[in-house]
């Protein structure tokens, strides 16, 4: 799989994954939850479907707080996986809202 160019990235950021930014190396987003629970259940969540994906996130936890970075290692770069997790991972997150 081939990675995206940066302005790619941007513009499909721009369009379609607007709370996510773009660090030229990641897509990275922060997610706040009521509490660790809440949290700890949205991570388990992301964690089915990143496996089945086989393509798993960089994160990190405090309490109520997720940080996600998604970058493809393989492509070096950002690809069509890292979108469509972001995407997935956008549609869980509506369900802690």
């Amino acid at each position: 799989m081939k990675a995206f160019s940066n302005t790619k990235v941007k513009k499909f950021l721009s369009v379609k994954l607007k709370s996510w930014s773009f660090n030229g190396i990641h897509l990275s987003r922060n997610f706040k939850f009521k509490n660790f629970v809440n949290a700890f259940s949205f991570m388990t969540a992301v964690a089915l479907e990143a496996e089945k994906m086989d393509h798993h996130p960089e994160w990190s936890n405090i309490y109520n707080s997720v940080t996600i970075n998604l970058n493809t290692h393989d492509a070096n770069g950002i690809t069509q996986l890292d979108f469509d997790l972001a995407q997935y991972i956008d549609r869980i997150f509506e369900s802690y809202l």
